[in-house]
């Protein structure tokens, strides 16, 4: 395994077959305008326009269609299960979903376009999930004024650079372990399901690994999809699902801002935004070798959380687990080109918020257990370069690093904040007790290669 090695300025490479303008360098040492600079260059949005219908493909468009149903199905429940909870009308609940949903798709068009880079907006998973906590103690309007108040700390945390300087000072094992640790649940999944329906999922893993092997025109994952879901109406298994809600006009809600809110919900969601989403989505992109926009990423999850807030939805950040999708394999061996599956993904997400009302019992009647075994195959390529980068014979902080793969799978939850974050602070406090010369010398290597 080739290993890789931030750069003082944020960027990584894997060698020199990579290329510029995909986000893609070899290490060396990066000018002075580039170490000065808080918002990332990129090749810019015209660039990535003109160059899209070259990588507009059946694989990237394959990738970019998992990776919304993905995130147009188990998450959308938890969303509209907090809001039954909560007793929010049937308007507050849409609007919720256009709020993330749209404005998530908006980011995946922007990133992508502007860097050439597959990363992709959705919202946070586990920040619906401390939200729908939170709604017992709180009304919604002082829930609301708390989501624009989380957008403002992760904006001034990004707009600021400390969140690319702490990213850059992490070693890349203990980064990358936290990456398998908190994505192995989706490999787990797709074996789990094949306990639940075993038709369903055995048929899309067959699916999956023969056409790898054999059909070389038909991405893996699609094929995985498409037999999947012949075998779930040969068994009668799509329908099941249902939303109660029907397509109403968003109802949007004025903000109530308070001490007792902020502390409660805005401080633990901007953590999730930032330790749990864009650190798994930035080691994601990072073991596919690209040099992510580390400031622009929170930067551009910080206005979406504004964004998001004042429109009643919880916050519109970069995507962990379908960023995973749409950088691995399954979207083209050509790196330069994954940034199309984004682009699919956001246009979908996009048209999804503007007629979720209606579109969610559609997505809601597809399986579980075919989503889930998808999504657990889509992952392969990313896990196996996480691991491969987390504990490769020629890296250091392996102790550090074993112990941030255990926390991130153990789905713990601390002061609600989820796994990967503390993932991360648990394996550099481990590695800077047992392994410390290690851990000094992979923050030296990145000053000496400049």
């Amino acid at each position: 395994v080739r290993s890789r090695a931030w750069r003082p300025d944020g960027f990584i490479g894997s060698g020199a077959g990579n290329r510029e303008n995909a986000g893609l360098l070899p290490v060396q040492g990066g000018s002075d305008m580039e170490k000065r600079q808080i918002i990332e260059a990129g090749p810019g949005i015209a660039s990535g326009l003109r160059d899209l219908f070259k990588y507009l493909n059946l694989k990237t468009a394959s990738a970019g269609l998992v990776a919304a149903i993905f995130g147009c199905s188990g998450p959308a429940l938890i969303v509209i299960g907090a809001a039954n909870k909560a007793g929010l009308s049937n308007g507050q609940t849409v609007a919720w979903l256009f709020a993330i949903y749209f404005l998530g798709g908006l980011i995946s068009l922007f990133l992508a376009l502007r860097y050439k880079q597959p990363v992709t907006g959705a919202y946070s998973i586990p920040g619906a999930a401390l939200v729908a906590g939170s709604l017992a103690a709180f009304s919604f309007d002082q829930a609301v004024g708390a989501f624009i108040m989380a957008g403002i700390i992760v904006f001034l945390l990004g707009i600021s650079g400390l969140i690319g300087k702490v990213m850059r000072w992490l070693p890349m094992p203990i980064v990358m372990a936290m990456i398998a640790g908190a994505l192995i649940r989706f490999a787990t999944g797709a074996v789990s399901a094949l306990g639940t329906a075993p038709i369903i999922a055995g048929a899309a893993i067959v699916a999956f690994f023969v056409s790898m092997r054999f059909v070389k025109t038909v991405p893996p994952v699609l094929a995985a999809f498409v037999v999947g879901l012949i075998a779930a109406f040969a068994t009668g298994s799509v329908g099941g699902g249902s939303a109660e809600i029907a397509f109403v006009m968003p109802e949007f809600t004025a903000p109530t801002f308070t001490l007792d809110a902020f502390l409660a919900i805005s401080v633990p969601l901007a953590l999730l935004v930032i330790g749990a989403e864009n650190a798994q989505a930035t080691g994601v992109l990072m073991a596919e070798g690209y040099r992510p926009p580390i400031n622009m990423m929170t930067i551009i999850s910080g206005i979406g959380g504004i964004a998001a807030g004042f429109l009643g939805g919880h916050n519109a950040n970069i995507a962990g687990p379908m960023t995973a999708i749409c950088s691995s394999e399954q979207a083209g061996e050509d790196k330069e080109g994954r940034y199309a599956a984004t682009v699919v993904n956001g246009i979908l997400f996009g048209a999804f918020g503007l007629v979720a009302g209606a579109a969610v019992p559609v997505v809601m009647s597809l399986p579980g257990a075919l989503i889930g075994t998808v999504a657990g195959l889509a992952m392969i390529g990313v896990l196996l370069a996480a691991f491969q980068n987390a504990f490769g014979r020629s890296l250091g902080n392996q102790t550090g690093a074993f112990v941030a793969l255990a926390v991130a799978m153990s789905n713990i939850s601390l002061m609600g904040i989820s796994a990967p974050f503390w993932a991360l602070v648990a394996g550099v406090v481990v590695s800077f007790i047992v392994e410390r010369d290690a851990l000094i010398s992979a923050q030296a290597a990145p000053s000496k290669a400049s």
